[in-house]
Order: C-alpha cells, then structure tokens, then sequence
C-alpha cells in the first residue's frame, strides 16, 4: 500500500472524492491505466503508479487541502472551489456525474404555494443551505440581501418552517418535486474538474505529471461508448460501405494482398453497432470484427 507522505520527492499528491462521486472517479482512473485499489476501511488506495500517492478525501474539503500545498492535485466539482473560494489552478472539467453525465445544479427553490415568485422577493428571507458562500455570492450579484445559514442536512425539509427557501443540489429535479419545491433560478452548476495547486503547477516535474495524468483521463472520457469495427470490403463496394458508417474520424483504409480487397477500420458509437452491421454485410462488407476501445487521444 502506497501511504502520502512518503519520502520521495518525485511523487504526485493526488486526492480523490470520497463519497458520492468515489465510484465514477475511481471508474475513470482504471479506464485511463491506473490501476486503483483499495484496503479495508482504508482511506489511502493503492495505485500501480510508483510516481503516484491517492488519498480519499470528502469533495468538499479537496480544494483546500490543494490550494494548501497538502495535496498537488485533486478531484472535486466546481461548486466545491467556489465554495472553499480556492486559489487553485483549474486543469480540466471532466463531465461525469453520478446519475447522469449533465452537470448537476445548485438551485433557489421555495415551496410549490409560495408567494415568492422571484429572487427579489427573497429580501430580508431566510435561505437554507450547504453552500453558504456560492449563495451569498450569487445574492450580492443580484443585488438582494437575504439571511444565508448553513444546513447540515435535509435541506428540502426546511420550507417553510425552518427556512424561506433553499438552495439544494439536484440532478434530475425529481427530489426537489417529491418535496413539494419549485425551482425559481439556477445559482450555480457544476461539473467535476481535475485542480492543482499552484506550488505543483508551477514544478515542472509535478506539472508534467499532472498533464499526464490529465491526457490519459481526458482519453478514457472520449473512449466512453466508442467501438472500433474492422472489416474487408471489395474496392468496388468501398463507398456503399463508407457511406453507411458514422465515423468518428474518416475511416482508416488499407490495401490488401489481393488488391481487389481493402481493409477498412473506423470507431463508432456502441449503440449504433446492431443497426450499422447487417447495413454494411449488405453493402458487400466481409469478416465484420468488432472490438472494445480503451482510450481515445486526439
């Protein structure tokens, strides 16, 4: 097991999100090489990367402990930079959600029967939420001054009792519409980026590292849902076959041994395969193999 801290100065401090982003930003990191690991009750994974050292941290903590210096690099979403306020370096948004892969929402909600119908009405109320400083910024840009406080939790339990209104997480939307809420304004969306601190980004070691790293991330994104599909097509049956494929890049051609033959081989996306295939078995297209794509750099 890799522990942070160990002595080498040529090793990557990366964080990862602990909780409910763990699983897919675990996901991305396999899918781009890395081999992640983990150890009963343990909140530091191993990683076949000697030049690497992971550790779990809660999202929302992760850009502090980057602009801090404690870590280089980190996983976390936008609205938890925001929140901290961090003094960090933005490498790369990488969209993928729990759910769904839109980026999620920070929105002002109030019950259905509410008579506040807009964000002005909202002067002198009382807001719950978990991002008090993404709140109270967005309130100062529109110019409203409301009582923003923290919730510690069951937020969309708040109105109207405990609350005015809230500022909440969503997906979907569905939660906030079981609670009986309305959205009024999106305040903020996110979407999961990979930061660094400034101290490692301005080392040209750990830099190089981080742009590596980020390379292979940025290739499984790309990879996700694609295919590749090879297959002989007589030359003259090439165009009724090119035709009929939704190529990522304009097909890969290659001349055969018999030179009435080409070998043709392009990627698509996975949901297209079962329709495209017997299109292109009609079109002349022979030994049609299909096979998995890992990673995609462009």
């Amino acid at each position: 097991m890799i522990i942070v801290g160990a002595m080498s100065s040529k090793v990557l401090k990366i964080a990862l999100p602990a909780g409910s982003l763990q699983e897919a930003a675990v996901s991305l990191f396999r899918r781009a090489g890395y081999n992640v690991s983990f150890h009963a009750r343990s909140y530091y994974p191993s990683v076949d990367d000697p030049e690497m050292e992971c550790m779990l941290i809660r999202a929302q903590e992760i850009p502090r402990y980057v602009q801090d210096g404690v870590m280089d690099a980190g996983l976390t979403g936008y609205d938890w930079v925001r929140e901290n306020r961090a003094d960090v370096v933005e490498v790369a948004e990488l969209v993928f959600a729990k759910e769904t892969r839109r980026p999620v929402r920070w929105v002002l909600a109030v019950p259905q029967d509410s008579s506040i119908r807009r964000v002005g009405d909202l002067e002198g109320k009382r807001i719950a939420t978990e991002v008090v400083n993404v709140t109270s910024d967005f309130l100062d840009r529109v110019g409203v001054r409301a009582h923003v406080e923290f919730s510690w939790g069951a937020t969309e339990a708040k109105p109207p009792v405990l609350a005015d209104a809230i500022v909440e997480l969503t997906e979907t939307g569905g939660s906030l519409a079981a609670n009986n809420l309305r959205v009024l304004e999106t305040v903020l969306e996110s979407t999961p980026r990979l930061i660094a601190s400034k101290e490692a980004w301005a080392d040209p070691w750990r830099r190089r590292k981080i742009e590596d790293v980020t390379l292979m991330l940025r290739g499984a994104m790309a990879a996700e849902g694609k295919v590749g599909l090879m297959m002989n097509v007589e030359v003259a049956d090439l165009d009724r076959v090119i035709a009929i494929l939704p190529a990522l890049e304009k097909p890969t051609v290659s001349s055969l041994s018999d030179k009435a033959w080409v070998a043709v081989n392009t990627i698509v996306d996975e949901s297209v395969v079962r329709e495209i295939v017997p299109k292109l078995k009609d079109a002349g297209a022979r030994g049609i193999v299909e096979y998995p794509i890992n990673k995609i750099i462009e």
